[in-house]
């Protein structure tokens, strides 16, 4: 593709490969804006790419003179990996000639200071006058060289004045972006500024059902339907400065071989698809389902049901792509390393004196700031109708155990003996969260709480949301206490403790906002929100800001106005922060604004801003933001809880949660929450933390 000689340019992507800019040379000898020493002038301008398996010394762009076939260096990278500009043939007496060689030890040529990043957008800017040429990398200018004039020599045919930049045929993969030949000089920075290319990653820090090993990889429970397990991944699209964008684009999902990128292939024509996506509870190949990019993320709830195993034990990704376009590598991501295994069940204690928690009354109602339940499971203020032996029970009595079926009776001071499952229990394993209620159920199965620990999100808030009309304190305890113990994660016990309550007062709330209608304006809805926040939170100073509104409505994924489903997003998501702040030294951290302790409602890319000073440099070593984290919803374990991002002794920004365990005293004191992070305790020099709470 050619750009014109006269001031234009390229729009879109383009492989090194396709690159031809046509320049006219005349427009450095003419009567236009130049700087220093310089008549006139003109810039080229373009987004560079460069893949990670580029090596120094090859030459990105070449440029070459008409009626020569002579490729002579413009624009290279060193043997340092550090950006080349080179003189122009036909313009300056230092150009390249084709006895010159790389590494150009013996050729004039102006460098960048610094290391040009791979796999990373960068903005290159070339300024060129009789005199002088200029490189400018993402908007500043870094090199600069006084050059001697060739004009007097030139003859007077029209093509001594053409040159044409051509990129690099096939030895260097890169790609260019919105190639702009300007006619003024002075102008690069607007044009960095303006319309920035995109890339897809993934966000890391919104992982969910994900262990990683040691070495990296990451472990995954899949397989057969009766023992995969959720995952989560969420992709972000976002241009070159970090900001979201908003583009109509899709992307899909596949699971790929780790060594080699392959397709992961159904073992048998009749097999399930190797990657499932869930939609609404059900589940299709991930490949037949692209998410559309909303508010520049998509969040993927996957399944694998290709074992490692059954694949000579290889490793896989998850591969993202964008749908119906050409495939670019900035427009892919890959997962780290996966190794899916089946897990077998977990082996129940042999006594009630193991146990290593156990959720009260008192914490419920600790839980549910001051509003608690009793032990009939009434509410203050809201009257449940339920009978007394109902129990958590998904439509009805699949994960509860009938009379005739029963193996234990919650009982308060009751000792466990080793048993094994019976069969009906395995068929209840295997079966989903729904069924009928043709038996009298009266107490809790291990099937169920089994089912409820090894299932992801969005199962156990399908399970809670049914079980909610019908389950008492009692239950609600039982339930929360064998999940924590079974589970090995005491954070599911206080999502549970807080889901009847959540659920009522969600559905008090829209009730409110809606009127009784499908849909609310947000506007309307604000002031409810806003009050109900304030409320849960005991909060009397500090509400919801702008910005904090506008990331509650990301979250919802709702415009001008909302119906059930973005709102009880947007709750499941509030409300457990709102808990967490109602506590007392938290409360206290919230309430104070100056300075700001916990910095609003924020997304990750808006703490990692938070920390920088610059778009290239961070602050220093120990610098620190507190935040809850926008991906974590109701009934996950980490709903509620704080992020600590710092900036650490590697000079790179680290996320790291904080545990807010109701069961610790010390939960909410500063220093105590930041000593959960070693390194930020070796660096020692928090910025804005008073000098009582140093370490």
């Amino acid at each position: 593709m050619a750009a014109p000689a006269e001031p234009g340019g390229i729009e879109g992507y383009l492989g090194l490969r396709d690159v031809r800019v046509e320049l006219d040379l005349g427009k450095a000898r003419g009567g236009g804006e130049g700087g220093e020493g310089a008549g006139g002038g003109f810039a080229v301008c373009f987004w560079l790419y460069l893949s990670g398996s580029a090596r120094p010394s090859p030459v990105i762009l070449h440029q070459i003179t008409a009626g020569d076939g002579n490729k002579l260096p413009f624009l290279a990278l060193s043997e340092g990996n550090k950006l080349l500009l080179f003189p122009l043939l036909s313009l300056h007496k230092q150009a390249p000639s084709s006895s010159n060689s790389s590494p150009w030890t013996d050729t004039t040529y102006i460098s960048a200071v610094n290391e040009c990043p791979l796999e990373h957008w960068i903005h290159i800017g070339c300024e060129v006058t009789e005199n002088v040429m200029r490189l400018h990398i993402d908007g500043d200018l870094v090199a600069e060289a006084h050059l001697c004039s060739l004009s007097s020599q030139l003859d007077n045919q029209d093509d001594a004045y053409q040159v044409c930049l051509l990129g690099n045929n096939g030895k260097v993969d890169g790609y260019v972006y919105n190639v702009q030949v300007l006619s003024m000089l002075g102008a690069i920075q607007e044009q960095y500024t303006e319309n920035p290319p995109s890339k897809l990653s993934i966000d890391y820090s919104c992982c969910d059902g994900i262990e990683e090993g040691d070495d990296g990889i990451w472990c995954i429970v899949g397989g057969k339907a009766s023992c995969r397990r959720n995952f989560m991944l969420e992709v972000v699209l976002t241009n070159a400065f970090g900001e979201h964008m908003n583009k109509d684009t899709q992307i899909v999902a596949s699971l790929v071989y780790a060594d080699n990128g392959a397709l992961v292939e159904k073992s048998r024509d009749d097999a399930e698809p190797p990657l499932l996506i869930a939609c609404e509870g059900l589940e299709y190949p991930a490949e037949s389902r692209p998410l559309p990019i909303l508010r520049g993320r998509a969040l993927f709830k996957l399944k694998i049901s290709q074992l490692s195993s059954k694949c000579d034990n290889k490793l896989f990704r998850i591969y993202f792509s964008t749908l119906h376009t050409r495939k670019y590598p900035f427009l892919e991501a890959s997962s780290k390393p996966i190794r899916c295994i089946s897990r077998g069940r977990p082996s129940r204690p042999l006594s009630a004196a193991k146990r290593t928690s156990s959720a009260t009354v008192d914490e419920i109602h600790l839980f549910n700031n001051g509003q608690g339940l009793d032990r009939d499971g009434k509410a203050n203020s809201c009257s449940l109708s339920h009978d007394q032996s109902s129990v958590a029970c998904l439509h009805p009595s699949k994960f509860l155990k009938s009379k005739q079926a029963r193996k234990m009776v919650v009982e308060a001071q009751s000792v466990r003996t080793e048993s094994t499952m019976s069969d009906s229990d395995s068929i209840d394993a295997r079966s989903s969260w729904s069924g009928s209620d043709k038996d009298e159920a009266e107490t809790l199965s291990d099937a169920m709480i089994f089912r409820y620990c090894l299932e992801g999100t969005y199962e156990r808030s399908t399970f809670l949301k049914s079980a909610a009309s019908s389950i008492n304190v009692d239950d609600l305890i039982t339930l929360a206490n064998e999940v924590s113990l079974y589970s090995g994660c005491s954070h599911h016990r206080n999502q549970i403790l807080i889901s009847k309550q959540l659920l009522e007062e969600g559905a008090v709330t829209w009730s409110i906002i809606s009127k009784n209608k499908e849909r609310a304006l947000w506007s309307s809805a604000v002031p409810e929100i806003m009050s109900k926040f304030m409320d849960i939170a005991h909060s009397t100073n500090r509400g919801l800001s702008e910005q904090d509104l506008e990331v509650l409505k990301g979250i919802a994924g709702c415009g001008a106005d909302l119906g059930r489903n973005e709102f009880d997003r947007l709750w499941y998501w509030l409300y457990p922060v709102a808990v967490s702040l109602s506590k007392d030294k938290i409360n206290s951290l919230w309430g104070c604004t100056a300075p700001a302790w916990i910095e609003g409602l924020i997304t990750t890319e808006e703490a990692e801003n938070a920390l920088r000073s610059s778009r290239e440099l961070l602050k220093k070593p120990g610098t620190f933001v507190l935040r809850f984290p926008t991906t974590r919803s109701w009934p996950h374990p980490d709903a509620g809880s704080l992020v600590v991002t710092y900036v650490g002794s590697d000079n790179s920004i680290h996320h790291r949660l904080l545990s807010l365990d109701v069961s610790d005293a010390r939960a909410g004191s500063l220093q105590d929450l930041l000593l959960q992070e070693p390194e930020l305790l070796q660096l020692g020099r928090v910025d804005r933390l008073p000098t009582a709470m140093k370490y």
